[in-house]
Protein backbone atom coordinates (compact mmCIF):
# COMPACT_ATOMS: atom_id res chain seq x y z
CA UNK A 1 0.00 0.00 0.00
CA UNK A 2 1.56 3.56 -0.85
CA UNK A 3 0.47 6.94 1.44
CA UNK A 4 -0.25 9.48 0.57
CA UNK A 5 -0.56 12.45 2.91
CA UNK A 6 -1.46 16.05 2.17
CA UNK A 7 -1.96 18.45 3.97
CA UNK A 8 -2.39 22.45 3.56
CA UNK A 9 -2.05 25.27 6.06
CA UNK A 10 -4.75 27.52 7.84
CA UNK A 11 -7.94 26.11 5.91
CA UNK A 12 -11.07 26.27 7.73
CA UNK A 13 -13.07 23.09 8.39
CA UNK A 14 -15.97 24.34 6.48
CA UNK A 15 -13.99 25.51 3.01
CA UNK A 16 -15.16 22.22 1.18
CA UNK A 17 -18.33 22.37 -1.49
CA UNK A 18 -18.75 19.01 -0.27
CA UNK A 19 -19.88 20.48 3.10
CA UNK A 20 -22.29 22.64 1.20
CA UNK A 21 -20.26 25.40 1.61
CA UNK A 22 -21.90 28.48 -0.39
CA UNK A 23 -19.25 30.36 -2.00
CA UNK A 24 -15.97 28.00 -2.34
CA UNK A 25 -15.42 25.15 -4.69
CA UNK A 26 -13.45 22.11 -4.77
CA UNK A 27 -14.11 19.91 -6.98
CA UNK A 28 -11.16 17.14 -6.73
CA UNK A 29 -11.36 16.98 -2.98
CA UNK A 30 -15.49 16.43 -3.42
CA UNK A 31 -14.40 13.31 -5.81
CA UNK A 32 -12.02 11.98 -3.20
CA UNK A 33 -14.41 12.44 -0.49
CA UNK A 34 -17.18 10.79 -2.72
CA UNK A 35 -14.94 7.69 -3.21
CA UNK A 36 -13.91 7.64 0.70
CA UNK A 37 -15.05 9.47 3.90
CA UNK A 38 -15.16 13.21 5.05
CA UNK A 39 -15.03 13.99 8.65
CA UNK A 40 -17.22 16.98 9.46
CA UNK A 41 -16.51 17.40 12.87
CA UNK A 42 -12.57 17.35 12.63
CA UNK A 43 -10.08 19.22 14.97
CA UNK A 44 -6.85 20.67 15.42
CA UNK A 45 -5.26 20.43 18.77
CA UNK A 46 -2.82 22.68 18.91
CA UNK A 47 -2.23 26.47 17.57
CA UNK A 48 0.29 27.58 15.71
CA UNK A 49 1.92 25.62 12.94
CA UNK A 50 4.80 23.87 15.05
CA UNK A 51 2.54 22.74 17.94
CA UNK A 52 -0.21 21.66 16.10
CA UNK A 53 1.77 19.49 13.67
CA UNK A 54 4.09 18.23 16.37
CA UNK A 55 0.22 16.92 17.10
CA UNK A 56 -0.51 15.68 14.04
CA UNK A 57 3.30 14.10 13.24
CA UNK A 58 3.48 12.53 16.65
CA UNK A 59 -0.32 11.29 17.93
CA UNK A 60 -0.03 13.16 21.42
CA UNK A 61 -1.66 16.14 22.75
CA UNK A 62 0.68 19.13 23.21
CA UNK A 63 0.16 18.74 27.00
CA UNK A 64 2.36 15.32 26.28
CA UNK A 65 4.58 16.10 23.86
CA UNK A 66 5.22 20.14 25.24
CA UNK A 67 6.53 22.13 21.27
CA UNK A 68 4.17 24.77 22.73
CA UNK A 69 5.69 27.24 20.24
CA UNK A 70 6.95 27.88 17.35
CA UNK A 71 10.81 27.31 18.02
CA UNK A 72 9.96 25.01 20.84
CA UNK A 73 12.02 21.85 20.76
CA UNK A 74 10.06 18.39 19.96
CA UNK A 75 11.47 16.15 22.79
CA UNK A 76 13.77 13.53 20.77
CA UNK A 77 12.47 10.81 22.49
CA UNK A 78 8.73 10.70 20.94
CA UNK A 79 8.93 8.92 17.74
CA UNK A 80 6.55 10.04 14.80
CA UNK A 81 4.55 8.71 12.14
CA UNK A 82 7.09 8.79 9.75
CA UNK A 83 10.17 6.83 12.41
CA UNK A 84 7.33 4.51 12.62
CA UNK A 85 6.21 3.93 8.84
CA UNK A 86 10.12 2.78 8.56
CA UNK A 87 9.46 -0.03 10.72
CA UNK A 88 6.65 -1.14 7.51
CA UNK A 89 9.92 -0.74 5.51
CA UNK A 90 8.62 2.79 3.95
CA UNK A 91 11.06 5.38 2.68
CA UNK A 92 8.91 8.71 3.71
CA UNK A 93 9.49 11.33 1.68
CA UNK A 94 9.13 15.45 2.25
CA UNK A 95 7.56 17.59 -0.26
CA UNK A 96 7.17 20.89 1.13
CA UNK A 97 7.70 21.48 5.16
CA UNK A 98 7.07 19.81 8.43
CA UNK A 99 7.58 23.02 10.88
CA UNK A 100 9.29 20.70 13.48
CA UNK A 101 11.60 22.34 15.78
CA UNK A 102 14.24 19.30 16.32
CA UNK A 103 15.94 18.86 19.92
CA UNK A 104 19.06 20.64 19.77
CA UNK A 105 20.34 17.76 22.38
CA UNK A 106 20.30 15.44 19.37
CA UNK A 107 19.93 17.10 15.93
CA UNK A 108 21.34 18.99 13.29
CA UNK A 109 19.04 22.71 14.04
CA UNK A 110 20.39 24.60 10.96
CA UNK A 111 17.00 25.01 9.63
CA UNK A 112 15.68 26.77 12.34
CA UNK A 113 12.52 26.44 13.64
CA UNK A 114 11.53 24.89 10.83
CA UNK A 115 13.10 21.43 10.97
CA UNK A 116 12.44 18.39 9.04
CA UNK A 117 10.57 15.38 11.19
CA UNK A 118 13.07 12.67 11.73
CA UNK A 119 12.06 10.04 9.40
CA UNK A 120 11.39 11.93 6.84
CA UNK A 121 13.39 12.63 3.46
CA UNK A 122 13.98 15.96 2.37
CA UNK A 123 13.17 15.66 -1.38
CA UNK A 124 11.82 18.85 -1.96
CA UNK A 125 12.04 20.72 1.64
CA UNK A 126 10.76 24.39 0.57
CA UNK A 127 10.35 26.31 3.95
CA UNK A 128 10.65 30.13 3.99
CA UNK A 129 13.73 30.84 2.16
CA UNK A 130 11.82 28.73 -0.41
CA UNK A 131 14.96 28.00 -2.04
CA UNK A 132 14.22 24.79 -4.03
CA UNK A 133 11.25 26.81 -5.32
CA UNK A 134 13.46 29.98 -6.61
CA UNK A 135 15.79 27.93 -8.35
CA UNK A 136 13.27 26.71 -10.01
CA UNK A 137 11.51 30.06 -10.93
CA UNK A 138 15.01 31.39 -11.84
CA UNK A 139 15.55 28.61 -14.25
CA UNK A 140 12.15 29.20 -16.27
CA UNK A 141 13.21 33.30 -16.32
CA UNK A 142 11.52 35.04 -12.86
CA UNK A 143 13.60 37.40 -10.80
CA UNK A 144 13.73 36.43 -7.75
CA UNK A 145 13.48 38.75 -4.84
CA UNK A 146 15.99 39.59 -2.00
CA UNK A 147 12.89 39.19 0.42
CA UNK A 148 11.43 35.56 -0.11
CA UNK A 149 8.05 37.20 0.82
CA UNK A 150 8.04 39.72 -1.85
CA UNK A 151 7.40 36.99 -4.35
CA UNK A 152 4.04 36.97 -3.70
CA UNK A 153 3.80 40.76 -4.14
CA UNK A 154 0.57 42.08 -6.46
CA UNK A 155 1.94 42.31 -10.05
CA UNK A 156 1.66 46.21 -10.48
CA UNK A 157 -0.82 48.08 -12.93
CA UNK A 158 -2.25 44.85 -13.44
CA UNK A 159 -5.71 45.23 -15.43
CA UNK A 160 -9.23 45.65 -13.56
CA UNK A 161 -7.50 45.83 -10.46
CA UNK A 162 -8.25 49.71 -9.70
CA UNK A 163 -11.54 48.93 -8.25
CA UNK A 164 -10.55 46.02 -6.67
CA UNK A 165 -9.53 44.58 -3.22
CA UNK A 166 -5.54 45.13 -2.84
CA UNK A 167 -5.29 40.97 -2.76
CA UNK A 168 -6.66 40.61 -6.12
CA UNK A 169 -4.06 41.22 -7.92
CA UNK A 170 -1.56 38.26 -9.09
CA UNK A 171 2.01 38.01 -8.40
CA UNK A 172 4.46 37.86 -11.13
CA UNK A 173 4.33 33.64 -11.56
CA UNK A 174 1.92 32.04 -13.26
CA UNK A 175 -0.26 29.16 -11.83
CA UNK A 176 1.66 26.53 -13.46
CA UNK A 177 4.92 27.63 -12.07
CA UNK A 178 3.84 28.54 -8.29
CA UNK A 179 4.92 26.72 -5.19
CA UNK A 180 1.94 24.51 -5.44
CA UNK A 181 2.62 23.52 -8.55
CA UNK A 182 5.99 22.64 -7.99
CA UNK A 183 5.74 20.57 -5.18
CA UNK A 184 2.92 18.48 -7.30
CA UNK A 185 5.59 18.40 -10.52
CA UNK A 186 8.21 16.90 -7.52
CA UNK A 187 6.17 14.13 -5.96
CA UNK A 188 4.85 13.01 -9.53
CA UNK A 189 8.58 12.66 -10.26
CA UNK A 190 9.56 10.98 -6.99
CA UNK A 191 6.68 8.16 -7.04
CA UNK A 192 6.73 7.46 -10.97
CA UNK A 193 7.83 4.21 -12.35
CA UNK A 194 7.34 3.20 -8.69
CA UNK A 195 4.31 1.21 -9.32
CA UNK A 196 5.79 -2.04 -7.51
CA UNK A 197 7.54 -0.48 -4.63
CA UNK A 198 5.41 0.76 -2.10
CA UNK A 199 6.05 4.16 -1.27
CA UNK A 200 4.99 7.59 1.19
CA UNK A 201 5.00 10.59 0.46
CA UNK A 202 4.06 13.51 2.32
CA UNK A 203 2.70 16.84 0.62
CA UNK A 204 2.87 19.63 3.07
CA UNK A 205 1.33 22.98 0.86
CA UNK A 206 1.68 26.17 2.27
CA UNK A 207 -1.68 27.59 0.81
CA UNK A 208 -4.00 29.45 1.72
CA UNK A 209 -1.82 30.19 4.69
CA UNK A 210 -1.03 34.04 4.37
CA UNK A 211 0.38 36.04 2.33
CA UNK A 212 -3.43 35.88 0.39
CA UNK A 213 -1.95 35.91 -3.07
CA UNK A 214 -2.75 33.90 -6.02
CA UNK A 215 -1.88 33.20 -9.43
CA UNK A 216 -4.45 33.58 -12.29
CA UNK A 217 -6.81 32.31 -13.10
CA UNK A 218 -7.87 31.40 -9.18
CA UNK A 219 -7.33 35.55 -8.29
CA UNK A 220 -10.68 36.21 -10.32
CA UNK A 221 -12.16 32.88 -9.66
CA UNK A 222 -14.07 34.91 -7.19
CA UNK A 223 -16.00 38.08 -7.19
CA UNK A 224 -15.42 40.18 -3.86
CA UNK A 225 -18.93 41.63 -4.03
CA UNK A 226 -20.21 38.29 -3.39
CA UNK A 227 -18.19 37.70 -0.72
CA UNK A 228 -20.35 38.44 2.78
CA UNK A 229 -18.19 39.99 5.96
CA UNK A 230 -16.73 38.98 8.84
CA UNK A 231 -19.13 37.64 11.46
CA UNK A 232 -17.67 40.02 14.61
CA UNK A 233 -19.54 42.14 17.22
CA UNK A 234 -20.25 45.56 15.98
CA UNK A 235 -16.64 47.03 17.01
CA UNK A 236 -13.21 46.04 18.11
CA UNK A 237 -13.92 47.26 21.44
CA UNK A 238 -17.60 45.21 21.94
CA UNK A 239 -15.72 42.15 20.76
CA UNK A 240 -12.87 42.99 23.33
CA UNK A 241 -15.26 43.07 26.27
CA UNK A 242 -15.74 38.95 26.53
CA UNK A 243 -12.62 38.50 28.03
CA UNK A 244 -9.41 40.09 28.99
CA UNK A 245 -7.32 37.72 26.89
CA UNK A 246 -8.72 39.05 23.84
CA UNK A 247 -8.67 42.85 25.02
CA UNK A 248 -5.42 42.34 25.38
CA UNK A 249 -4.80 40.31 21.73
CA UNK A 250 -6.64 42.56 19.56
CA UNK A 251 -5.38 45.29 21.06
CA UNK A 252 -1.64 44.37 21.06
CA UNK A 253 -0.60 42.56 18.19
CA UNK A 254 2.14 42.19 17.13
CA UNK A 255 2.44 40.35 13.50
CA UNK A 256 3.56 41.89 10.36
CA UNK A 257 0.24 41.95 8.54
CA UNK A 258 -0.12 40.22 5.88
CA UNK A 259 -2.99 40.79 4.16
CA UNK A 260 -2.22 44.14 3.13
CA UNK A 261 1.97 44.44 3.64
CA UNK A 262 1.05 46.83 7.33
CA UNK A 263 1.56 46.12 10.56
CA UNK A 264 -1.60 44.10 11.66
CA UNK A 265 -2.71 46.85 14.01
CA UNK A 266 -4.42 48.05 11.10
CA UNK A 267 -6.66 44.75 10.93
CA UNK A 268 -9.78 47.10 12.71
CA UNK A 269 -9.80 49.67 10.19
CA UNK A 270 -9.40 47.40 6.85
CA UNK A 271 -12.11 48.33 4.31
CA UNK A 272 -15.10 46.42 3.43
CA UNK A 273 -13.92 46.38 -0.05
CA UNK A 274 -10.67 44.84 1.34
CA UNK A 275 -12.28 42.20 3.65
CA UNK A 276 -14.57 40.90 0.94
CA UNK A 277 -11.55 40.32 -1.51
CA UNK A 278 -9.33 38.98 1.41
CA UNK A 279 -12.05 36.13 1.60
CA UNK A 280 -12.30 35.99 -2.75
CA UNK A 281 -8.40 35.42 -2.21
CA UNK A 282 -8.58 33.07 0.04
CA UNK A 283 -10.78 31.03 -1.59
CA UNK A 284 -9.27 30.90 -4.89
CA UNK A 285 -5.81 30.00 -2.85
CA UNK A 286 -7.99 26.79 -1.76
CA UNK A 287 -9.50 26.63 -5.38
CA UNK A 288 -5.28 26.61 -6.95
CA UNK A 289 -4.79 23.43 -3.90
CA UNK A 290 -7.44 22.12 -4.93
CA UNK A 291 -6.79 21.93 -8.48
CA UNK A 292 -3.08 20.84 -7.79
CA UNK A 293 -4.44 18.02 -5.81
CA UNK A 294 -6.50 16.71 -8.68
CA UNK A 295 -3.56 16.84 -10.84
CA UNK A 296 -1.58 14.90 -8.52
CA UNK A 297 -4.66 11.97 -7.68
CA UNK A 298 -5.01 12.04 -11.48
CA UNK A 299 -1.44 11.01 -12.11
CA UNK A 300 -1.68 8.01 -9.80
CA UNK A 301 -5.54 6.74 -11.50
CA UNK A 302 -3.30 7.18 -15.13
CA UNK A 303 -0.50 4.85 -13.46
CA UNK A 304 -2.53 2.65 -11.65
CA UNK A 305 -1.21 3.34 -8.31
CA UNK A 306 -4.33 4.79 -7.04
CA UNK A 307 -6.29 2.06 -5.88
CA UNK A 308 -3.54 0.91 -3.95
CA UNK A 309 -2.96 4.10 -2.15
CA UNK A 310 -3.95 5.27 0.92
CA UNK A 311 -5.07 9.41 0.83
CA UNK A 312 -5.14 11.77 4.03
CA UNK A 313 -6.27 15.22 3.27
CA UNK A 314 -5.93 17.73 6.22
CA UNK A 315 -4.55 20.86 7.44
CA UNK A 316 -3.11 22.44 10.75
CA UNK A 317 -5.07 24.71 12.04
CA UNK A 318 -8.12 27.44 10.73
CA UNK A 319 -8.07 30.80 9.99
CA UNK A 320 -10.82 33.54 10.87
CA UNK A 321 -10.42 35.97 7.44
CA UNK A 322 -11.60 38.85 9.82
CA UNK A 323 -13.89 36.88 12.12
CA UNK A 324 -14.18 38.35 15.74
CA UNK A 325 -12.15 41.21 14.45
CA UNK A 326 -8.79 39.11 13.18
CA UNK A 327 -6.76 37.24 10.92
CA UNK A 328 -4.62 34.05 11.28
CA UNK A 329 -5.73 31.85 14.31
CA UNK A 330 -4.66 33.42 17.82
CA UNK A 331 -7.51 32.34 19.73
CA UNK A 332 -9.80 30.06 21.29
CA UNK A 333 -13.31 30.34 18.60
CA UNK A 334 -13.97 27.27 16.39
CA UNK A 335 -12.33 28.82 13.28
CA UNK A 336 -8.85 28.50 15.03
CA UNK A 337 -9.58 24.62 15.75
CA UNK A 338 -12.41 23.00 12.79
CA UNK A 339 -10.39 21.43 9.80
CA UNK A 340 -11.16 19.54 7.57
CA UNK A 341 -10.27 15.87 6.98
CA UNK A 342 -10.72 13.64 4.22
CA UNK A 343 -9.40 9.90 4.22
CA UNK A 344 -9.89 7.30 0.93
CA UNK A 345 -8.81 3.76 2.44
CA UNK A 346 -8.22 1.57 -0.57
CA UNK A 347 -9.01 -1.45 1.28
CA UNK A 348 -11.91 -3.78 -0.25
CA UNK A 349 -13.39 -3.64 3.35
CA UNK A 350 -14.28 0.64 2.52
CA UNK A 351 -16.24 0.01 -0.37
CA UNK A 352 -19.81 -0.03 1.52
CA UNK A 353 -18.47 3.00 3.24
CA UNK A 354 -17.32 5.46 0.45
CA UNK A 355 -19.47 8.76 -0.04
CA UNK A 356 -19.81 8.57 3.54
CA UNK A 357 -19.55 11.34 6.11
CA UNK A 358 -18.92 10.84 9.93
CA UNK A 359 -19.94 13.34 12.45
CA UNK A 360 -18.11 11.81 15.26
CA UNK A 361 -15.61 14.32 17.35
CA UNK A 362 -11.78 13.28 15.51
CA UNK A 363 -8.78 14.49 16.19
CA UNK A 364 -5.62 15.59 14.23
CA UNK A 365 -3.88 13.31 16.35
CA UNK A 366 -5.58 10.24 15.28
CA UNK A 367 -4.01 10.66 11.98
CA UNK A 368 -0.67 8.91 12.32
CA UNK A 369 -2.69 5.97 14.53
CA UNK A 370 -4.82 5.59 11.30
CA UNK A 371 -1.27 5.54 8.79
CA UNK A 372 0.29 2.95 11.11
CA UNK A 373 -2.86 0.72 11.67
CA UNK A 374 -2.84 1.21 7.75
CA UNK A 375 0.68 -0.52 7.14
CA UNK A 376 0.35 -3.18 9.88
CA UNK A 377 2.89 -1.27 12.52
CA UNK A 378 1.71 -1.09 16.33
CA UNK A 379 0.74 1.90 17.59
CA UNK A 380 3.00 3.33 19.95
CA UNK A 381 1.80 3.81 23.80
CA UNK A 382 2.57 7.37 23.32
CA UNK A 383 -0.06 7.83 21.00
CA UNK A 384 -3.20 9.82 22.26
CA UNK A 385 -5.07 9.12 19.26
CA UNK A 386 -6.86 6.06 17.80
CA UNK A 387 -6.89 4.77 14.21
CA UNK A 388 -10.25 6.31 12.11
CA UNK A 389 -9.74 3.41 9.91
CA UNK A 390 -12.98 1.61 11.51
CA UNK A 391 -15.05 4.92 10.08
CA UNK A 392 -13.56 4.05 6.83
CA UNK A 393 -14.84 0.23 6.84
CA UNK A 394 -18.50 0.78 7.65
CA UNK A 395 -17.88 -0.02 11.57
CA UNK A 396 -18.70 2.16 14.69
CA UNK A 397 -15.86 2.53 17.55
CA UNK A 398 -17.02 1.64 20.74
CA UNK A 399 -16.13 4.39 23.47
CA UNK A 400 -15.62 7.16 21.07
CA UNK A 401 -14.81 10.67 22.66
CA UNK A 402 -17.87 12.71 22.96
CA UNK A 403 -15.68 15.83 23.12
CA UNK A 404 -12.83 17.55 21.10
CA UNK A 405 -9.73 19.08 23.20
CA UNK A 406 -7.24 21.50 21.96
CA UNK A 407 -4.60 23.96 23.60
CA UNK A 408 -2.62 26.68 22.76
CA UNK A 409 0.06 29.08 25.05
CA UNK A 410 -1.13 32.82 25.37
CA UNK A 411 2.89 33.49 23.96
CA UNK A 412 2.18 32.34 20.56
CA UNK A 413 1.62 35.74 18.91
CA UNK A 414 4.52 37.25 20.14
CA UNK A 415 7.96 37.19 19.74
CA UNK A 416 10.14 35.28 22.14
CA UNK A 417 12.01 38.54 23.54
CA UNK A 418 8.97 40.44 24.16
CA UNK A 419 7.16 40.66 27.24
CA UNK A 420 4.95 37.77 28.22
CA UNK A 421 1.40 39.08 27.65
CA UNK A 422 -0.78 40.52 30.57
CA UNK A 423 2.47 40.03 33.05
CA UNK A 424 1.89 36.78 33.25
CA UNK A 425 4.62 33.99 34.38
CA UNK A 426 5.94 31.69 31.79
CA UNK A 427 3.99 28.65 33.43
CA UNK A 428 0.60 31.04 33.39
CA UNK A 429 0.13 30.76 29.88
CA UNK A 430 -1.80 27.71 29.27
CA UNK A 431 -4.89 27.30 27.87
CA UNK A 432 -6.83 24.34 27.15
CA UNK A 433 -10.35 24.11 25.54
CA UNK A 434 -12.85 21.00 25.55
CA UNK A 435 -16.00 21.22 23.00
CA UNK A 436 -19.42 18.77 23.21
CA UNK A 437 -21.91 18.44 21.28
CA UNK A 438 -23.77 21.73 22.53
CA UNK A 439 -21.19 23.30 24.77
CA UNK A 440 -17.79 24.62 24.99
CA UNK A 441 -16.01 25.59 28.30
CA UNK A 442 -12.28 27.00 27.70
CA UNK A 443 -9.92 26.92 31.15
CA UNK A 444 -7.25 29.70 31.65
CA UNK A 445 -4.38 28.98 33.65
CA UNK A 446 -4.52 32.04 36.07
CA UNK A 447 -7.37 34.31 33.73
CA UNK A 448 -11.57 33.78 34.15
CA UNK A 449 -12.70 30.77 31.93
CA UNK A 450 -15.48 30.83 29.22
CA UNK A 451 -18.27 28.98 28.15
CA UNK A 452 -20.73 29.04 25.50
CA UNK A 453 -23.61 27.47 24.18
CA UNK A 454 -23.62 26.81 20.73
CA UNK A 455 -26.95 25.54 20.10
CA UNK A 456 -27.99 29.10 21.18
CA UNK A 457 -25.59 30.84 20.48
CA UNK A 458 -23.09 29.47 17.33
CA UNK A 459 -20.98 32.66 16.91
CA UNK A 460 -19.20 32.55 20.55
CA UNK A 461 -20.69 36.08 21.38
CA UNK A 462 -22.01 35.30 24.43
CA UNK A 463 -19.81 33.90 27.15
CA UNK A 464 -21.60 32.44 29.94
CA UNK A 465 -19.09 31.45 32.41
CA UNK A 466 -20.71 33.40 35.66
CA UNK A 467 -24.15 33.07 34.72
CA UNK A 468 -26.13 31.34 37.80
CA UNK A 469 -28.12 29.11 35.33
CA UNK A 470 -24.88 27.43 33.96
CA UNK A 471 -23.19 27.41 36.59
CA UNK A 472 -23.98 23.17 36.98
CA UNK A 473 -22.68 22.96 33.14
CA UNK A 474 -19.78 25.14 33.86
CA UNK A 475 -18.36 22.74 36.93
CA UNK A 476 -19.53 19.65 34.42
CA UNK A 477 -17.37 20.53 32.22
CA UNK A 478 -14.79 21.79 34.41
CA UNK A 479 -14.61 18.27 35.45
CA UNK A 480 -14.38 17.00 31.89
CA UNK A 481 -11.40 19.11 31.14
CA UNK A 482 -9.72 18.01 34.57
CA UNK A 483 -10.88 13.76 33.69
CA UNK A 484 -9.24 14.13 30.04
CA UNK A 485 -5.99 15.85 30.85
CA UNK A 486 -5.61 12.71 33.87
CA UNK A 487 -6.52 9.76 31.42
CA UNK A 488 -3.95 11.39 29.00
CA UNK A 489 -0.98 12.33 30.78
CA UNK A 490 1.89 10.34 28.93
CA UNK A 491 2.02 6.70 30.15
CA UNK A 492 6.02 7.01 29.83
CA UNK A 493 6.91 3.55 31.51
CA UNK A 494 4.06 3.11 33.92
CA UNK A 495 2.86 0.16 31.98
CA UNK A 496 6.25 -1.55 33.13
CA UNK A 497 6.59 -3.33 36.28
CA UNK A 498 10.36 -4.40 37.12
CA UNK A 499 10.02 -8.20 39.54
CA UNK A 500 12.43 -8.79 42.35
CA UNK A 501 14.08 -11.25 40.12
CA UNK A 502 14.95 -8.64 37.59
CA UNK A 503 12.03 -9.80 34.83
CA UNK A 504 10.76 -6.85 32.75
CA UNK A 505 7.18 -7.37 32.87
CA UNK A 506 4.97 -5.44 29.73
CA UNK A 507 1.42 -4.82 30.56
CA UNK A 508 0.32 -5.86 33.67
CA UNK A 509 -0.57 -3.95 36.90
CA UNK A 510 2.20 -3.50 39.34
CA UNK A 511 1.65 -5.86 42.17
Amino acid sequence: MNILFITADQWRGDCLSALNHPHVKTPNLDALAADGVIFKRHYAQAIPCGPSRACLYTGMYLQNHRSVLNGTPLDARHTNVALEARKAGYKPALFGYTDVSLDPRQYDIDYGYEGVLPGMVPIAHVNSPRKLWFADLKAKGYEIPKEPLDIYKPRPDYPGAENKGKTFAPPVFKAEDSRAAFLVDEAIKNVSGRQDDPWFAHVSFLSPHPPFSVAEPFNHLYDAADMPLPVRRESPEVEAAQHPWLNYFLFNKRRRGWTLDKDSDDNHSISELDLRQIKATYYGMISEIDSQIGRLIDYLKETGAYDNTLIIFTTDHGEYLGDHWMFEKYCYFEQTFHIPLILRDPASGARSSRGSAVDAFTESIDIMPTILDAVGVDIPEQCDGHSLLPFCRGEQPDGWRQEYHAEFDLRCPYQIDEPIPLGLKLRQCAVNVIRGERYKYVHFATLPPLFFDLEEDPDEFHDLAADPAYQGRVLEYAGKMLSWRMRHETPALTDIHLTREGEIVHGLRAR
